[in-house]
C-alpha cells in the first residue's frame, strides 16, 4: 500500500503499459480494497479510499475513455480530493438497492444522509464532511445513490484509532436510515495506515 496524498501525472502509466498489466493491477488493488469495505445496514456500503484505490480509478477512466494525455488533468482534479491527506479517512458510500422502484422511494427519503455519517473511536464521534464538488442531495430532498465523505480526525482520535483491537464504529444517524457497524480488526488496521 502506498501512503501518499496526491496523484501526479508522473504516477500515471501510458495507456498501452497499463493495458498490458491491467489484470495484475486490478488484482493488486482488489486485495487492498478487501479490508477497506464496510456494510452499514441493509443498503449502504462504505468504500474507504486511498492513494492506491484512486490510482486505479484514474487508470481505469483513462483506459476506458481513451482520452489520452488531455484527459489526465481532469481525472487528477476529480480524484485527488478523495485521497486521505494524513489526518482523515475518506470514503465513497453507495446506497445499493437492486429494485428501481424501491431504490427511488428510499432515496427520496434520504436527503442529507451524507451529513449523518460518523465514526466512533475512543469515546469520540467523528462526523463526516461531505465532498463539496457538488450537492448530492437535491432541492426536493432526494439523495444521490453515491456519496463522498471525509472524516477529519484530531491527533487524539488518530492515536485511539491506531491502537490494536480498538472498537471502531461506523454509522449513519439519518432519521430514515440509522444503522451502525463495528469495523473488523483487519479493517481498522488497514485504515489506520491512512494517517500520516
Amino acid at each position: 500500500m502506498t501512503n501518499r496524498h496526491e496523484l501526479t501525472r508522473a504516477d500515471i502509466l501510458p495507456w498501452a503499459e497499463y493495458a498490458k498489466g491491467r489484470a495484475e493491477h486490478r488484482r493488486r488493488i482488489t486485495a487492498i480494497k478487501r479490508n477497506r469495505r464496510v456494510e452499514v445496514g441493509p443498503f449502504v456500503t462504505f468504500y474507504f479510499e486511498s492513494f492506491d484505490t484512486m490510482w486505479l480509478q484514474v487508470q481505469e477512466m483513462l483506459h476506458i475513455e481513451r482520452g489520452g494525455d488531455a484527459q489526465i488533468p481532469e481525472e487528477l482534479a476529480a480524484y485527488n480530493p478523495l485521497i486521505p491527506k494524513g489526518r482523515e479517512l475518506v470514503a465513497t458510500f453507495m446506497i445499493e438497492i437492486d429494485d428501481p422502484l424501491r431504490r427511488a422511494r428510499v432515496l427520496a427519503g434520504l436527503g442529507g444522509v451524507e451529513e449523518t455519517a460518523f465514526i466512533e473511536v475512543g469515546g469520540a464521534r467523528v462526523g463526516a464532511k461531505a465532498e463539496t464538488d457538488q450537492d448530492r442531495t437535491s432541492a426536493d430532498g432526494k439523495a444521490s445513490s453515491v456519496q463522498f465523505v471525509h472524516f477529519p480526525f484530531t491527533d487524539a482520535e488518530v492515536a485511539a484509532f491506531r491502537e490494536p483491537n480498538t472498537r471502531v464504529i461506523l454509522g449513519l444517524s439519518h432519521p430514515n436510515y440509522s444503522h451502525m457497524a463495528v469495523l473488523s480488526e483487519a479493517t481498522r488496521a488497514a485504515l489506520a495506515q491512512d494517517f500520516a
